[in-house]
């Protein structure tokens, strides 16, 4: 039977020399405290020892020559007499008690002699003399100092280094304080990684694009057959959550060649030339193993773009390290053989000259799930979860707009989490719908002292405005639940199923406005004077009056101008790219949309007091509604004219 203590046959062991540390500060902190503590007689004059003598009080007089100093040893029963020259009163446990320094021309056989003849014998002191050896207490003044600052220097830097490398001279076990310029990127292990292509569901453009790198370190000569050549490098640009780490594991997985994979922060070090050294030698590990992968994640850390002045926005070090990244990647130097994959979510403050061909030939755009990508995406995280029979995983696909890979995820492990919480034998369709509610407006409390009467009833009708302007203008999302059951910090929230559209209209944004500011409108016609509820609506409206305005040319007296900066250069620009003129017309053509929403929501609501009414009345008796039941109330949804003489001419 193999012994449960011994490593594993061909892994080595790694000893954490951390406590090795920690164990030595202590023993000199304890060595340094134990020899003040035995070492604390207090100072008097010679004077006054000559008259502790006379007094017959002292025991032994020990002088060093060398010193020209005396420590004295007082009678134990007469050294109460002087508990009021110590300090605390605190008497030392061990002689010497006192000492005393005299000159150079202090004869100490004659002065003790002298003194012992005045004295009976009784009352006579010991006599020691002798010379001092300092040969060890000053070597270790000068080796303990260096020692503590040694080993500092490596626990400091043993942290830093900890990823460099299992057992290799700048890894744990085998630290080297000078391996700090080293790369700490890691070296995927085909046998850990097992992510393919398979795992990745949806992203149906950008996946093609990563399979075809794939394909080129794979098959070389398919392509350069034709006289093409392999990518140096492709940039996977796209919100948080929507795959883009996902699927750089995946190429990992799939590729037969080596895969490096880094953060770009690791770069970034408080020490001066680190980034720019372990750039160097990432590069040189990747040529010496090519064809190979470097894959940096959150390249944004070290890619922003360069100050144009040294002003207030430079950071030297991470230029430097920026510098060494753009040689490398395509300088007078050739790598061929290593392709960069990076990653990032902000890649409008990527500096220009880390995006242009040559260093990264592709940008590949990881955008949110559509439909269809999300009921993949559903399929893949449901492998693992027992569903009921009601679940229907096209409904939460279509349920789910906006969301991204990491929040189906995150969807699907709440209703399960949901479900056990519940002692259901399976996740149900409504597990489900709660976890989206859940992490939409946040956690549901059911408090009764949370609102007053009052409050509950103002919420009820603010929502029934949202709900009812929403379902009365066409171009308003579909609304699909309303509730006044507070989440979050929310008292009442109304669900709708956003349309997925790339171009919104200047008609579909005012509608959406009115639906925004319906619920401040409501309250103005149920009680005449506002709360603070729609602080969030006004917030959202604001921002896209003034969206319109500024950046997409939606204003007849502004025109067709925009001042949105989609390169993010202007930044730490400290002047408006319009004059003060312009910003007063942008402010009232603002407030004049505002206002035209405003009025259109008001009249809308006043046209159908009654239904505005009942809708109200009904979430106070119910507290969740759904779109069938105001449906009864308002009639079927208003749907755009567009889209009906669409249907019409497809029919034809």
């Amino acid at each position: 039977m193999a012994d449960g203590n011994k490593a594993p046959k061909g892994r080595k062991v790694i000893v954490n020399l951390s406590w090795l540390y920690i164990l030595l500060f202590i023993g000199i902190g304890y060595l340094l405290f134990r020899n003040q503590q035995s070492a604390s007689p207090e100072k008097i004059e010679w004077t006054e020892v000559q008259g502790m003598i006379r007094s017959g009080d002292v025991a032994e007089i020990t002088f060093v020559r060398n010193d020209f100093k005396g420590e004295v040893k007082v009678k134990a029963d007469r050294l109460a007499k002087y508990t009021d020259k110590f300090a605390g009163g605190n008497v030392p446990r061990r002689a010497p008690h006192f000492y005393f320094l005299v000159s150079t021309k202090f004869d100490p056989e004659v002065s003790f002699a002298q003194l012992n003849a005045e004295l009976e014998p009784g009352d006579q002191f010991k006599v020691v003399i002798r010379n001092e050896e300092h040969i060890w207490g000053e070597v270790l003044q000068m080796i303990v100092p260096l020692l503590l600052f040694i080993l500092f220097w490596v626990w400091i830097f043993r942290g830093m280094n900890r990823g460099a490398g299992m057992g290799g001279p700048g890894g744990p076990g085998g630290f080297n304080p000078f391996n700090t310029g080293k790369s700490t990127a890691k070296e995927a292990d085909k046998n850990e990684v097992k992510v393919t292509f398979k795992d990745v569901a949806g992203l149906y453009g950008a996946k093609e694009e990563v399979m075809e790198i794939v394909d080129f370190l794979k098959n070389p000569a398919k392509y350069t057959a034709l006289g093409g050549k392999i990518p140096k490098g492709a940039l996977l640009v796209g919100p948080p959550g929507t795959g883009k780490t996902l699927l750089a594991k995946a190429v990992a997985g799939e590729a037969n060649v080596p895969f490096f994979s880094i953060s770009g922060s690791d770069f970034v070090e408080m020490f001066v030339g680190v980034g720019a050294s372990r750039v160097r030698d990432l590069f040189r590990q990747a040529k010496e193993k090519a064809p190979c992968i470097v894959f940096i994640d959150e390249i944004d850390a070290v890619g922003r773009a360069r100050a144009k002045n040294g002003g207030f926005s430079s950071n030297d070090e991470r230029e430097n390290t920026l510098n060494q990244l753009l040689t490398e990647m395509d300088g007078f130097g050739t790598n061929s053989g290593v392709i960069v994959l990076a990653a990032t979510n902000r890649s409008d403050i990527l500096d220009q000259a880390l995006m242009r061909a040559g260093r990264f030939d592709r940008q590949i755009h990881v955008e949110l799930p559509e439909l269809k990508e999300r009921e993949e995406i559903f399929k893949v995280h449901l492998r693992d979860i027992k569903l009921g029979e009601d679940f229907n995983v096209e409904f939460m696909a279509k349920h789910t707009p906006g969301f991204s890979g990491a929040d189906i995820a995150n969807v699907c492990n709440e209703a399960a989490l949901t479900a056990a919480r519940r002692g259901h034998p399976a996740v149900m369709q409504q597990d489900f719908l709660d976890a989206v509610d859940r992490i939409i407006g946040g956690l549901e409390r059911k408090s009764n002292t949370i609102m007053t009467p009052a409050e509950k009833r103002t919420t009820a009708y603010h929502e029934a405005g949202h709900a009812l302007v929403g379902w009365l203008l066409p171009y308003a999302d579909p609304v699909f639940k309303v509730s006044i059951i507070p989440r979050g910090n929310a008292l009442g929230l109304t669900w709708s199923l956003p349309e997925e559209r790339k171009n919104w209209t200047r008609t579909a944004m005012l509608d959406k406005m009115c639906m925004l500011i319906g619920g401040r409108v409501a309250e103005e016609v149920l009680n005449g004077d506002p709360s603070s509820g729609a602080l969030n609506d006004l917030e959202r409206m604001t921002r896209m009056a003034y969206g319109m305005v500024q950046y997409m040319g939606m204003s007849g007296k502004v025109g067709p101008l925009s001042f949105y900066d989609s390169t993010g250069t202007s930044g730490y620009n400290l002047v408006k790219p319009y004059s003060e003129k312009t910003a007063e017309l942008m402010d009232q053509e603002v407030k004049s949309i505002v206002e035209d929403v405003h009025q259109r929501s008001l009249k809308i609501i006043t046209d159908h007091k009654e239904e505005f009414m009942q809708l109200g009345a009904l979430l106070l008796e119910k507290e969740v509604i759904f779109a069938e039941d105001i449906e009864k109330i308002l009639g079927p949804k208003a749907k755009p004219a567009e889209d009906d003489r669409f249907e019409e001419s497809a029919k034809e």
